[in-house]
């Protein structure tokens, strides 16, 4: 932090401006690449018709904004204790290793020539670890709490199923439940960003939005370094909405869309809003409720609820362009997250 003012929101809007400019510098050079290697998407053959002229076009963009986040993150970053820094490096990680699980697939989609990557058994596991692992450092590393809070209304103790492991002057603690519940919430964000990322633009400015509320939550909740890499995360979006926006230069692939479901699902779990997050991150909900009734619905009745989902391509398939979409969903992403932003700092008027 030489030569940087240490004024802790002076930092936040340095960790936007920073991650931004370098998203937006990289990602010309990536897509460069891409195109000589003739790398690009591989466009569902059941998916929206008009979707088919995407097919070709350069993917993998989510590698680029997560060099950027956690380039930002590693030069803002400052040790105020060793729980906080653990909770820090922990988000990076969970950001990262999520990422990579999203990686994989691109690669497994690429190599094989079909828009379906890894099996659905094998993406399970691997973000059930990611999950598992974070939950248990968190807990006993992170200074983290095993309870759910509902603003105003209740706090839910999770951690009354715990086994405690004792190491000579060490305890290490296993709340089942609280564990089942990161589970949840983790791995259904990354599959949810990842079925909202349909549309140019639409993953990335949902998260966007979503993420200017967390990095607040985490600020307020006096989390400098979560706050930053909430912020970076954001700045990421802005520089890869540059070339993201309609018609896409380049898509974030699952690379990109599993990496910010983490992040998003880890800083809530840091600053304890979890369920608060579940408001911020509406549209993420919808879109992966839409998909799971969609399957229910018909594997029992044979009929659809939705003319195609995810819900976004219900809205397309009614006539609406591409655009309207998008914009019409990052106007309620704005309104959820302004209702979790009113509903989380409520609580300490």
């Amino acid at each position: 932090m030489i030569g940087f003012p240490l004024y802790p929101s002076f930092q936040v809007f340095l960790a936007i401006f920073i991650s931004m400019a370098l998203t937006m510098v990289l990602l010309p050079i990536w897509i460069r690449i891409l195109r000589f290697r003739q790398i690009g998407q591989q466009v569902r053959a059941d998916g929206p018709q008009r979707h088919l002229v995407k097919q070709g076009t350069p993917t993998m963009g989510g590698i680029v904004f997560l060099v950027a986040i956690l380039a930002t993150v590693m030069l803002l970053t400052r040790t105020h204790s060793a729980a906080e820094l653990t909770r820090a490096v922990l988000i990076a990680f969970a950001t990262l290793l999520c990422g990579v699980v999203g990686l994989v697939d691109d690669l497994s989609k690429l190599v094989k020539e079909r828009s379906l990557g890894l099996r659905p058994n094998a993406k399970m596991f691997f973000l059930t670890t990611i999950s598992v692992a974070f939950t248990l450092i968190a807990i006993n590393f992170g200074g983290i709490a095993p309870t759910v809070s509902i603003p105003w209304l209740a706090e839910i103790d999770l951690g009354v199923l715990t086994t405690v492991i004792t190491f000579e002057t060490f305890s290490f603690s296993i709340p089942w439940l609280y564990i089942v519940f990161v589970f949840l919430l983790m791995v259904g964000m990354a599959n949810a960003v990842n079925l909202t990322d349909g549309l140019d633009g639409l993953a990335g400015g949902t998260v966007m939005i979503a993420m200017v509320v967390m990095a607040a939550i985490a600020y307020r909740s006096d989390q400098l370094n979560t706050a930053l890499m909430a912020a970076a995360t954001c700045g990421a979006c802005i520089g890869f909405l540059w070339f993201n926006s309609h018609p896409a230069s380049i898509f974030m692939g699952d690379t990109g869309s599993m990496a910010l479901g983490g992040a998003f699902a880890a800083i809530a779990v840091v600053t304890k809003s979890e369920v608060v997050s579940l408001v911020v991150g509406a549209i993420f909900v919808m879109e992966a409720l839409s998909v799971m009734i969609q399957v229910g619905v018909y594997k029992l009745t044979r009929k659809r609820v939705f003319l195609m989902a995810p819900i976004h391509h219900h809205f397309e398939q009614k006539g609406w362009s591409e655009t309207k979409v998008v914009i019409r969903f990052w106007i309620i992403t704005a309104l959820s997250a302004s209702i979790g932003f009113a509903w989380f700092f409520s609580q300490s008027i």
